[in-house]
């Protein structure tokens, strides 16, 4: 006997991280305001809701023995919303340390849990190419000097100023950007596993009729 269908997927994972990660961006698009503040606001909001997701997809939607990636993602993500809650920390510099090593971090183990579940998990590419952008946001932002600042003026408007702090807080926004369109399209996309299942039996479908007509549609 087959065991029951979780009514709560992996799919579903995917959209609510989307779903966030759409809301971030778009946060960070339509704010005039980039400074630190603004940022660990968005950031901590939004590790803090995937950090959720991660903790209750480990226990609705994937098997006991499959749940480490889940719960490292979740307690990685609750722990950096603690951390970027604290007033004193809202800073330029703390803000690039935060978000470098929560990138990292969970990059690496999406990364690895992917590369692990490739063989056997028809999602685990999904998860693959969201390490890669983790790590690519960290590393993107240990380029990006916390201290730089380059003033210029645009025709008819007054001196204006560009510092890093700025370009690793659209930085975040663009990478939560590219999250929520690529997970959207993972998640809407077909079940490839429910796909092969169907195949599977329409063939065995198949296989019955004609063992029927060859034996003369005995039972």
């Amino acid at each position: 006997m087959s065991a029951p269908a979780r009514t709560f997927t992996v799919r579903n994972i995917q959209l609510l991280r989307a779903l966030f990660a759409a809301v971030s961006a778009l946060m960070i698009t339509f704010s005039p305001d980039h400074s630190a503040a603004v940022g660990f606001a968005v950031f901590g909001g939004f590790v803090a809701a995937s950090g959720f997701i991660f903790v209750l997809g480990a226990w609705l939607a994937v098997p006991s023995g499959s749940r480490w990636p889940l719960i490292l993602l979740g307690v990685i993500d609750l722990l950096t919303a603690v951390a970027s809650g604290i007033p004193t920390w809202r800073t330029d510099g703390v803000f690039f340390v935060v978000v470098i090593i929560w990138a990292a971090a969970t990059g690496l183990v999406e990364l690895i849990a992917g590369l692990r579940a490739r063989r056997t998990d028809p999602t685990a590419k999904d998860a693959i190419t969201i390490g890669a952008l983790g790590l690519l946001l960290a590393v993107v932002l240990l380029v990006i000097p916390a201290g730089y600042s380059l003033q210029y003026s645009v025709d008819g408007a007054e001196a204006l100023t560009l510092t890093g702090i700025i370009l690793a807080v659209g930085m975040f926004g663009g990478y939560t950007a590219i999250v929520a369109v690529f997970l959207a399209i993972a998640g809407f996309s077909p079940n490839r596993t429910d796909a092969t299942e169907d195949e599977t039996k329409d063939a065995d479908t198949d296989d019955a009729a004609s063992a029927s007509v060859e034996s003369g549609g005995a039972a």
